[in-house]
């Protein structure tokens, strides 16, 4: 028989690895890793009906995706174009980007796999004797390991041809040149922290869900178990 379990460790545990799972994706595929040094607008426009020159913009690169201005949309309140700068994967300006881009796609795929099961510990708390939430965990840390090893080797590839466009020639490994890291690359960071905080969480999850409380709720017969 099933008994749907619900404690607040649990239930925070839950929502903390959907929020996780959706942030590094959300991470991957923007294209503002990398702000890069300002550009003025096409020929230096002059707005008609102020006279002036068009603030500069400053066009982002990720790592398989960028954004920029296109000169023809120059006078359109939606003059800026977003989207892959690679056709395929071997076409990713850095080999370094090429392993980042593979880490953090293993990672976010077992993140996002260990969101959906964690939808079902409500009901399921265990398979083959295994306790679903110390398994979950143990692939959380696994995932933040591939976080961490594609973050570490994502700076590696500032010296690549396409970053030195963005952010000048000053640019480098390790060196950022003219260009600032944008919230992408932040919001990777702070997914990757919060991963080893799932993954260290979990067991808080598997003692709320096995407590004597719990038991006791079962051995009364009831099917739908909160507590705080």
């Amino acid at each position: 028989m099933c008994h749907v379990i619900v404690t607040c460790r649990s239930m925070l545990w839950t929502l903390l690895s959907i929020v996780v799972a959706f942030a590094e994706l959300i991470a991957f595929m923007s294209a503002d890793w990398l702000i890069g040094k300002a550009k003025p607008s096409s020929s230096e426009a002059v707005d008609n009906r102020t006279g002036g020159s068009q603030e500069p913009y400053h066009p982002t690169l990720g790592i398989y995706g960028r954004c920029t201005r296109i000169s023809h949309m120059q006078l359109s309140r939606r003059d800026t174009l977003c989207g892959p700068y690679a056709e395929n994967f071997n076409e990713i300006a850095s080999g370094f980007w090429q392993a980042t881009a593979i880490f953090l796609a293993v990672g976010i795929m077992i993140l996002c796999a260990v969101a959906f099961v964690s939808v079902f510990t409500m009901c399921v708390q265990s398979i083959m004797k295994k306790s679903i939430f110390n398994v979950c965990g143990l692939l959380q840390g696994i995932a933040g390991l591939f976080l961490i090893l594609g973050l570490i080797l994502y700076p590696a590839g500032w010296g690549c041809q396409k970053a030195i466009s963005y952010c000048g020639p000053y640019a480098s490994a390790y060196k950022l040149g003219d260009c600032s890291l944008g919230w992408a690359f932040y919001t990777a960071i702070g997914g990757t922290i919060l991963t080893f905080i799932c993954a260290v969480f979990s067991a808080q999850a598997e003692i709320a869900t096995s407590s004597d409380k719990v038991q006791e709720e079962i051995e009364e017969g009831k099917n739908l178990i909160c507590l705080l």
